[in-house]
């Protein structure tokens, strides 16, 4: 059985998230949402409100969960007992950060994989800070979240 983990700060949780979460849910037997507390990127939204918005996300996905983790990845992968590492690439921008991040937990943690998805086509320039500027300053953001996001996002912006 191959566990994986997703990991963000998913603040808030987009369709590009979702996307990768669902193809991912196809390749692993289990796919687990970890939701990191990362204090220093000052969240929009609660380490608590971003566990629910991101359940309520993909509670029709049967193989795949959503916790938090706090510290170090590759602790959060062995805690769940997870041999992969499920990271989005948007950009090339992206690759830079994710290669070395992946070397770093790999020395870590030798036993772990990262394995880069591609956003699909239709979410590669989401990014949840985008999504939040968008939200704050007035904008539609409902074709760059679920529903349920959207409205949050409407009650914490107004």
């Amino acid at each position: 059985m191959t566990k994986a983990i997703y990991p963000g700060s998913f603040d808030p949780v987009t369709l590009g998230h979702l996307n990768l979460v669902q193809r991912g849910a196809k390749i692993f037997d289990e796919l687990i949402v970890c939701v990191a507390s990362n204090p220093g990127k000052n969240p929009m939204f609660s380490l608590e409100e971003r566990l629910e918005l991101f359940k309520d996300a993909v509670a029709d996905l049967s193989s795949v969960r959503v916790e938090t983790f706090d510290g170090l990845l590759v602790d959060a992968a062995k805690q769940f007992d997870a041999s992969v590492v499920l990271r989005g690439l948007r950009a090339v921008s992206d690759f830079d950060y994710e290669f070395q991040m992946a070397h770093m937990n790999h020395q870590l943690s030798p036993g772990i994989e990262t394995m880069f998805m591609m956003t699909g086509d239709e979410h590669f320039y989401l990014s949840s800070g985008l999504v939040k500027e968008v939200a704050i300053l007035g904008g539609d953001i409902h074709p760059f979240v679920p529903e349920h996001v959207a409205k949050a996002l409407d009650k914490r912006t107004k």
